[in-house]
């Protein structure tokens, strides 16, 4: 079932780069207490998600903020090394935590998966972004296949 406006996040966990090597986060420890406005993408280092998705909420971090958000957290189907490796290229230190969810868990949690074994990448997350307050979803936006608009930082804007 896919998770909806006013529910609950369910418990599961990323995977996080650290100077320590890669490091457990549990999700009802991160979403705890906080507004947290997390994205998901397909894949670290494809096209939309390097060229528009990330940097998007690279560049709008500093506007998310002054808008009540305290943390903004992007996420894909990969591996910690490669979401550190994404994170650090693309300039997402100190505004972006790149949270891997190497195995899917999170998005099979949240009901958002997609097939993408057409292409080479097997079973990841959909294109989708929400706020996320004390660990409630109170904005989803999923995006339709091959569409980059509601998941974007600008539209997250708006509805904060």
């Amino acid at each position: 079932m896919t998770i909806s406006k006013g529910d609950r996040l369910p418990s599961t966990t990323f995977t996080q780069m650290t100077e320590n090597g890669p490091e457990a986060v549990s999700s009802a420890d991160y979403f705890a207490g906080k507004t947290v406005a997390i994205f998901s993408v397909p894949g670290a280092f494809t096209p939309t998600c390097s060229a528009k998705h990330l940097p998007g909420f690279i560049d709008k971090s500093e506007a998310l903020k002054a808008k009540g958000v305290d943390e903004i957290a992007c996420t894909a189907v990969n591996d910690a090394f490669v979401m550190g490796a994404w994170g650090k290229s693309a300039g997402a230190e100190g505004k972006v935590t790149m949270l891997a969810d190497g195995n899917g868990d999170f998005a099979q949690a949240v009901g958002l998966t997609m097939d993408g074994s057409k292409f080479g990448l097997g079973q990841r997350g959909q294109r989708f972004s929400m706020i996320v307050k004390d660990g409630v979803v109170s904005e989803l936006n999923v995006e339709a296949p091959g569409d980059f608009k509601l998941s974007s930082a600008e539209h997250m804007l708006e509805q904060l």
